[in-house]
Order: C-alpha cells, then sequence, then structure tokens
C-alpha cells in the first residue's frame, strides 16, 4: 500500500517551554526564568482512501473483489467509518453489494472465512497515525446485466469523531482530552474503482435432413431424419455447465450409434465422452464455453 503520511507532532504530545533572562544591575548580574508554558497538541483529523486495484475488475457469474487502502493520515489514533456507494453517475449497471471485509492477516488476498466481515456503516479498527487497513468490497453483477457494460464502486471513509469543513473542533474529543480538528480532508475521504459485466449469451437452432427407403425426401414409415442441433455462445463471458438435450419424437426409434459432436461420433453410453443415446432423447455435455465458440450435434431417428 502507498504510504500517506500523518500530520506532524502525534496529538496528545505535550510542548513545553520555559524562557529566560539575564541582566546586570550595578556589579551583579543575575539570570531568571520564566513560568513553563505546557501546549498540548490537538489531534488533526485527516484520512486517505485509494484503489488498489490494477485494472478495472471482470465480474462474472461469481461475485468479484475490489481492494481499497483505509490511511488515517491524521497525528492521532482515530477508526474510521466505511459506507459503499454502488450507485454511481454513468453506471450501465448498478452493482449489487455482497459486503465488505477487512484483510485480516494483511496478506493482500481476499479470503472467505478468513477476512472479517464488516457491516455497511461499520468502523475499521482503530488505526494508528500512518496506519492503513486493506478493504475488500464484494460486489455482483445483478439480475438483468448485459454483457460488456461498465460500472463504478465508491469507497468513503470518514474519521469516527466527526467530519466536516476544515478547521471544525470537537471538544476534548482529541487523543490525550484535548480538542480533534478537522484537517483538510474534511476527514472524509473516498476513491472509486471500476468493474466490467462478462456475459454470455447462448442461440440453439435445431433442423432436420430426410431420406426415404427410395433415395427421396418423403417423411414416409421407414424414413431416416437426421436432427442438427447447432449451439452457438457469444459475448464475453462463459456459458458454464453447457448441454444439449433433446427428446426422440413420439413416433420414431433412436437410431444406435447416430450420435455426434462436431463431426466425430459419441458412444451411446454413460461412459467417458460428452454424449448419452437411448430410446427416450440424448444429451451432450458441452462444458463451459467461451464465447466465440460454436458446437453442432448430429442424430439419427427412423419414423416407425
Amino acid at each position: 500500500m502507498t504510504p500517506v503520511h500523518a500530520a506532524g507532532v502525534n496529538a496528545g504530545t505535550l510542548i513545553e517551554n520555559t524562557a529566560s533572562a539575564t541582566f546586570k544591575a550595578g556589579s551583579q548580574t543575575g539570570t531568571i526564568r520564566s513560568n513553563k508554558v505546557v501546549i498540548r497538541v490537538d489531534e488533526l483529523l485527516d484520512v486517505a482512501v485509494t484503489s488498489l486495484a490494477a485494472s478495472e475488475l471482470v465480474l462474472q457469474s461469481e461475485p468479484g473483489v475490489l481492494p481499497f487502502a483505509v490511511t488515517n493520515s491524521g497525528n492521532g489514533p482515530e477508526a474510521f467509518v466505511l459506507t459503499v456507494d454502488a450507485a454511481m453517475s454513468g453506471n450501465q449497471f448498478s452493482p449489487q453489494i455482497i459486503g465488505l471485509a477487512i484483510d485480516s492477516n494483511d496478506n493482500g488476498t481476499y479470503e472467505a472465512g478468513v477476512d472479517q466481515m464488516l457491516a455497511g456503516g461499520a468502523q475499521t479498527p482503530v488505526l494508528a497515525p500512518d496506519g492503513a487497513a486493506r478493504i475488500f468490497v464484494l460486489a455482483a453483477l445483478p439480475d438483468g446485466a448485459s454483457d460488456a457494460q461498465l460500472a463504478r464502486v465508491q469507497l468513503v471513509a470518514a474519521a469516527a469523531t466527526g467530519s466536516g469543513a476544515p478547521g471544525t473542533s470537537f471538544a476534548d474529543k482529541g487523543e490525550g482530552g484535548g480538542n480533534a480538528v478537522v484537517g483538510l480532508t474534511t476527514a472524509r475521504n473516498a476513491a472509486q474503482a471500476a468493474m466490467r459485466s462478462s456475459l454470455a449469451s447462448v442461440s440453439l437452432i435445431k433442423s432436420a435432413r430426410v431420406v426415404d427407403p427410395f433415395g427421396g425426401t418423403a417423411p414416409i414409415p421407414g424414413a431416416k431424419v437426421t436432427y442438427q442441433l447447432v449451439a452457438e455462445v457469444s459475448g464475453s463471458g462463459i456459458a458454464q455447465g453447457l448441454a444439449v438435450t433433446d427428446v426422440i419424437p413420439a413416433g420414431t426409434t433412436y437410431t444406435a450409434g447416430s450420435l455426434s459432436l462436431d463431426g466425430a461420433a459419441l458412444t451411446d453410453g454413460e461412459d467417458g465422452d460428452a454424449g448419452k443415446a437411448g430410446s427416450s432423447g440424448v444429451s451432450v455435455a458441452l462444458g463451459d464455453a467461451a464465447g466465440g465458440t460454436r458446437f453442432t450435434v448430429n442424430f439419427t431417428v427412423q419414423i416407425n
């Protein structure tokens, strides 16, 4: 995390000063000391929030993580209230905020069950001057999002003691019993991070070709009907667990051994390949398919 240096002398520090004077009266010289003046340094409330994301977050079917750093740039120990704004002007979709987490073991990676989850409006732990906390914002795509849309979220941190115009003072709220004074950041700061939706869509087109026993195309008893199913994936995302199924039409019988994928024969049984077929229907498991891929499934039935 980029360091943000705290301002000046630590809050609560006592600045003590005593003056002296020397003089001569006749043949005598003397020195006197003034009373001691003690000033307690007030707490300056300042904070810096920075995005730690190296690039925009690509959101697919699973939630994603946006890392931020919240740094106490004041001169006293302070906790900060965290809020997330996902309704940013110009967003093409409204990200769903799953929650906030603090990097409990400071390893820079979000770990579910390890990093402490924070409720919205929760406070960070008290941070020493120059102390920082890495905060993870967990976001997901909402229903209705489309492929390649852009959005931003904003993490806001505000001093728990208070915020406001620079110079605003909170009496007796500072470290060591002094005042707490709002610094140039207004004791409130924010940073934004961007994300992009990455989704896939699937089209499925079915066609049939008939060959009758006499070499023609009449759909008569004994004719063979070869069905072709073309599944095409588009978009920048991945269609997970894509599978194509079809039911053997009533009045027909499946032709054993006719199932194929992209021209390669598949066995009818449940074995090591992607397909299975029988009297009730056919199915082909295509797995996770990226946008731009295309699959062609063929099988044949005979009209009874």
